[in-house]
């Protein structure tokens, strides 16, 4: 007789669901900052920028910590909280914002969108992390369609040698802060970890206060909004569900998460400014949520005799 209620979730299972669905939020909102950013920063300098992005963040951020009572990072969590907060929430986005505006969207794509793949390396050498078949497949296919999406929106714009360097400074940087940010996971909570960390930014890029308040008085309203929106929701908002999913996955797989992120920019681009994609950059979108389907996948499960025999790496990281 077959019963036509359906059973609930195992915890693990639950954990995980809830884990990928705060990696979409994260990356649904970084795709979104690029339309902001193209506002905001045609108005603010790339420190500005990145400082009033920080302190609308920070400030968002330290009101929920206060009302949910979370008291203060263990002394153990803080040094990856400051060193994540420096290079990642701090150096990055200064660098990238100003590597942005010396080369075309085409290189930026090539430089920055080696990030993930530098999560990976690093992962596998510093936190252990297991890189199987499927993963390593999966960016290579976002890897090659970030490019091509890149590539197909790129104008007439050139690129410097200074701009190369700035974006891999910046992807470097978003490497190393992501790997850095892991361990502390393990003893803070997600809030905790990011608030602090962005608070590490923002006094980090306090010497810009004097160009943002110039700044501030002649910048139209929009490109304004458009900054505070950039803390509040792909900075706030994102960094925080992006601490909840990488405290239960694996760094490697989250860095491989966020190549969705290109292909979402180009719909976002074409909802919101009006700018219809062609059949390369719809290729390229293709790629990257082809190559982040593939290297999210498991193989197949492991029968029960041998599953007793050897535990799986990943339900361990899960259960820290």
């Amino acid at each position: 007789m077959m019963s036509t209620s359906a059973s609930p979730p195992s915890p693990a299972r639950r954990t995980e669901l809830l884990a990928a669905g705060a990696a979409a939020v994260t990356v649904v909102l970084w795709a979104s900052a690029f339309v902001s950013i193209r506002s905001a920063g045609s108005a603010y300098s790339p420190g500005a920028l990145a400082l009033g992005r920080l302190l609308a963040g920070a400030l968002t951020l330290g009101v929920i910590w206060a009302v949910r009572r979370e008291g203060w990072p263990p002394r153990s969590a803080w040094r990856g909280i400051g060193i994540s907060g420096v290079l990642w929430f701090g150096f990055y986005m200064v660098v990238l914002n100003w590597g942005e505006q010396q080369v075309d969207a085409g290189t930026a794509a090539l430089v920055v969108n080696i990030g993930p793949i530098l999560i990976a390396l690093l992962g596998a050498r510093f936190l252990g992390d297991v890189m199987p078949p499927r993963l390593l497949a999966g960016m290579a296919v976002s890897f090659a369609g970030a490019v091509t999406v890149g590539l197909s929106m790129s104008g007439d714009g050139g690129s410097s040698v200074l701009g190369v360097v700035l974006c891999l400074l910046a992807a470097i940087a978003y490497a190393a802060g992501v790997v850095a940010q892991k361990p502390a996971l393990g003893r803070a909570s997600a809030l905790q970890v990011t608030t602090f960390g962005c608070l590490v930014g923002a006094v980090l890029c306090l010497p810009f206060a004097g160009q943002l308040v110039s700044e501030a008085a002649k910048a139209p309203v929009s490109a304004t909004l458009n900054m505070v929106y950039l803390g509040v929701f792909p900075t706030a908002l994102a960094f925080t569900t992006w601490a909840y999913a990488l405290a239960r996955t694996t760094a490697s797989r989250m860095g491989a998460t966020t190549y969705a992120v290109p292909a979402l920019v180009v719909l976002m681009s074409w909802l919101a400014l009006g700018e219809v994609p062609g059949p390369l950059t719809l290729t390229g979108g293709a790629l990257c949520l082809a190559g982040v389907a593939v290297s999210r996948s498991r193989a197949r499960r492991t029968p029960p005799e041998a599953a007793a025999v050897e535990p799986r790496p990943e339900r361990l990281e899960e259960s820290a």
